[in-house]
């Protein structure tokens, strides 16, 4: 695909006006979000100087998804999507506001902090569920593989600037004002959220069967699926052996590299560009043919990319490999999205995408929690290293089922009957 080509396909794309201001809710929200994660690491940090304290606390946020997730994508096949993503950003907000007044009056203790975390991480888990199911619901089919890979690109250029201004924040103010600022981005999704008009119309009935019989349909229909089911692992080796990599990284630039939290900001910034650079390619790449392929293998790139960042110890080779794990965390993130999302019929969609958000972003929760156990008994270079060498395996196995993959995902899916579809709204 020539240049041309790819930014033609982001501009059609963004000339859908629900898409539009999704976005620019969902940016704002994000940048806050990430200059919260940095104040919290770096405060876990502060407050207990403990690798393990450092992964329950990434846990709090992560675990209620694994608990949850799978239940919340039958209730978000049931309900009012927008609301629910509504509610949840509501929730998340009084927490960051909860954090800010709490800093400020010097109240804050790790045990308070991994109890708001797991607020956050219940309020989450059914965002995150509304999110995913209410994506496909703004745009037409043909714009899907596109609007998620912008989508994806937005959310790591908010990886990139969050961290970046969430460093000076701290060094000059202090976390609290990182808290207080995260509170005021979740208002401005939410009013962004309650503008949108939806183009497809999924869900939102009511089932005779219990939510755990609803819960167990999806799950055994996600893992028959010849597709489906291999994309699930490829998550689930990038989650337990890759993206555990952010919640240890403070103790990793202190212990290791022996820097600040300005390195901090830097390293995670250098992943969010690396992520953004990939999500503005699969941006303008913008079609399902060849994506299973691209999917593996980038799960096998992602693996290397810490292996080497964790073995060598050098900053500056840390940055590269930093560059290089978030390209390729975000090409696998965004690519089994749109596959999943392709693929999966309407009326599954929030169960099946559940599995997606529990894996992507539950699985992070179990790894960092072990791993930070780990990293106090042998080591955290080599608890890194042996977590992403399972991630290349994984990979590697997973190959060999690519022909497979690509014939159950890329293609065009049947509309399911009495789907409702509405005029896209666009300019």
């Amino acid at each position: 695909m020539t240049a041309l080509a790819g930014f033609n396909s982001i501009r059609r794309t963004l000339g859908q006006r629900n898409f539009r201001i999704y976005l620019i809710g969902s940016s704002i929200s994000l940048v806050g979000t990430w200059v919260h994660r940095i104040a919290i690491g770096w405060l876990t940090w502060q407050l207990t100087h403990s690798f393990i304290w450092l992964g329950a606390v990434g846990a709090a946020e992560l675990a209620p998804t694994v608990l949850l997730g799978p239940l919340a994508g039958a209730i978000a096949d049931r309900f009012n999507r927008q609301y629910i993503a509504i509610f949840s950003q509501g929730l998340a907000c009084l927490q960051a506001a909860a954090l800010a007044l709490l800093v400020a009056l010097d109240l804050v203790t790790p045990w308070v902090l991994l109890g708001l975390t797991l607020v956050v991480g219940v309020a989450f888990s059914f965002g995150t569920m509304a999110r995913l199911t209410i994506f496909p619901m703004l745009v037409e089919r043909t714009y899907l593989p596109s609007a998620i890979a912008i989508n994806a690109a937005f959310f790591n250029l908010a990886r990139f600037l969050g961290p970046a201004f969430g460093g000076a924040m701290i060094a000059a103010w202090g976390v609290g004002i990182a808290f207080a600022l995260n509170a005021l981005t979740f208002i401005a999704f939410m009013i962004a959220l309650s503008r949108l008009r939806i183009v497809v119309r999924e869900g939102g009935e009511n089932s005779r069967r219990g939510l755990l019989a609803d819960v167990a349909e999806g799950l055994r229909y996600a893992l028959g699926h010849p597709g489906i089911g291999p994309v699930l692992g490829v998550l689930a080796g990038l989650s337990v052996g890759v993206k555990g990599l952010p919640e240890l990284l403070p103790g990793f630039v202190d212990v290791v590299f022996g820097r600040g939290v300005e390195a901090f900001a830097a390293l995670t910034a250098a992943m969010g560009i690396g992520a953004a650079v990939a999500a503005f390619w699969a941006a303008g790449r913008g079609r399902m043919e060849g994506l299973s392929v691209i999917n593996v293998a980038s799960l096998v790139g992602a693996g290397l990319s810490v292996a080497v960042f964790a073995a060598i110890g050098i900053y500056w080779v840390g940055l590269v490999c930093m560059f290089l794990a978030g390209a390729f965390l975000t090409v696998v993130g965004t690519s089994s999205q749109a596959l999943m999302q392709n693929a999966v019929e309407g009326a599954m969609r929030g169960r099946v995408m559940s599995l997606y958000g529990l894996l992507f972003r539950g699985g992070p929760a179990l790894s960092a929690l072990i791993s930070g156990v780990l990293a106090e008994l042998i080591g955290l270079q080599i608890t890194l290293v042996l977590s992403a060498a399972g991630a290349v395996l994984t990979g590697a196995i997973l190959f060999r089922r690519r022909r497979t993959m690509a014939e159950s995902l890329e293609g065009e899916p049947p509309v399911p009957q009495g789907q409702e579809r509405q005029a896209a709204s666009r300019g």
